[in-house]
């Protein structure tokens, strides 16, 4: 969803951006290996086997015996303190997401309606509005087809941006992209890629669902692969159709109003057909951790006992909290870009960089080899750098737009 907004991080960092968006993808695909090796141990056969598998004495097999990213956290951390940091992070990565989702929405539709009386805040009220009724979904079957309608959503407005792009092809800006970086916009840019690559919380779900488990890494080379070039391309082209005047979500910059207000109700569309997804699995982490009753949690269930288990009146009530807590943060912080990189530098570097190289680290030892564990290391120091140095200057920068002044590149703050 966020793609739309990588045309801008060009402007932030140039072509080192660029290179970003293809080191991040095989640095997060690396991760999701070797996340995913945390879940398994080696298991040596003490007996021989006579079934079809042809095991003998003696031969190493790996066997799962973890399912989450909180049990391998629980693995390295202790129950207590890893499920409740990772389960924290889950947590506000999945309202972020929300929050951004409804964010888009307000500034597509002063997109869409310039001349509108109605300013930022207004649109996401009635975005947010029209999103209440998530607070009654209960099965992940009805948000399998919202998305599955926001995917063609999508597709169709990517192509429409391509294709507009294509057609003015003589007047793209070569000379805009730069190839010096400014400290103040940079790390930012960095921020949103890494938010856009953010997919470990969920793949240790999708690989235990797999059919056949041992095409995983495949899987995830493909689409890590497919994911970077399809980013570098659709933000170069989108930068140098725009050049200096690329705007934090690119459909605004097309200058035909027709085709803008076209493109942007599709994203609007979009926008509020992806939001259930990250909203039902923060609801479903947060009744998981705190409401399944005695003697699992103190709190009640949030289902009524009797057969088909509806929602309690209250749990009603917490559900529709969680959406208009959503839509006040993005009044809050009405700044897309920015926020959508401070969220990538804390939340997105410890979930995909920093995490997973650790536990891998701590349950596997010195059983990987020397090379891994280096390359482990390295990912560490250079996730905690890229997050100490991501928060503080998208902090920053998110002062400095409060204060009536957009961060743009190669200005003195």
């Amino acid at each position: 969803m966020f793609i739309v907004s990588f045309p801008y991080s060009v402007l932030e960092g140039g072509y080192w951006a660029l290179v970003s968006m293809v080191v991040v993808a095989w640095v997060c695909c690396y991760t999701g290996k070797i996340l995913i090796d945390c879940l398994y141990e080696d298991d040596v056969v003490t007996e021989p086997r006579t079934d079809d598998d042809g095991r003998s004495r003696g031969e190493r097999v790996q066997r799962r015996v973890r399912g989450s990213y909180v049990e391998i956290a629980a693995a390295v951390w202790g129950s207590t303190v890893g499920g409740r940091v990772v389960f924290l992070a889950q947590l506000i990565e999945l309202l972020m997401t929300c929050i951004l989702y409804v964010l888009l929405c307000g500034e597509l539709m002063v997109g869409v309606f310039p001349s509108s009386p109605l300013d930022l805040t207004a649109w996401i009220l009635i975005s947010g509005g029209v999103l209440l009724p998530c607070a009654l979904l209960r099965s992940l079957r009805h948000v399998a087809w919202l998305s599955f309608w926001c995917t063609v959503a999508h597709m169709i407005v990517n192509g429409v941006i391509i294709v507009y792009c294509f057609t003015r092809v003589f007047d793209w800006h070569w000379r805009a992209v730069q190839l010096r970086v400014d400290i103040w916009t940079f790390p930012i840019s960095f921020g949103m890629v890494i938010f856009s690559y953010t997919s470990q919380i969920f793949l240790p779900s999708m690989e235990g669902n797999m059919d056949d488990r041992s095409h995983f890494d495949t899987m995830l080379d493909w689409t890590h692969l497919a994911a970077a070039v399809f980013k570098v391309l659709f933000s170069y082209i989108g930068f140098l159709t725009f050049g200096d005047n690329t705007q934090e979500v690119i459909t605004n910059n097309l200058p035909n109003q027709a085709l803008k207000t076209v493109v942007n109700l599709c994203l609007v569309a979009k926008a509020l057909l992806s939001y259930p997804l990250p909203y039902f699995a923060a609801v479903e982490l947060f009744e998981a951790a705190m409401f399944r009753g005695r003697p699992e949690t103190i709190l009640p269930s949030c289902y009524d006992p009797s057969p088909g288990g509806s929602l309690r009146w209250w749990a009603v009530v917490l559900r529709l909290a969680v959406v208009v807590l959503t839509i006040l943060m993005a009044i809050f912080v009405p700044h897309f870009a920015i926020l959508m990189g401070l969220i990538g530098s804390f939340t997105g570097n410890m979930l995909s960089l920093v995490w997973p190289a650790y536990f891998h680290l701590r349950i596997k030892g010195t059983s990987v080899g020397v090379v891994r564990r280096a390359v482990d290391v390295f990912i560490v120091l250079f996730g905690l750098i890229c997050s100490g140095i991501g928060i503080y200057y998208s902090a920053h920068a998110l002062v400095w737009a409060y204060q009536g002044r957009e961060p743009r590149p190669f200005q003195t703050p």
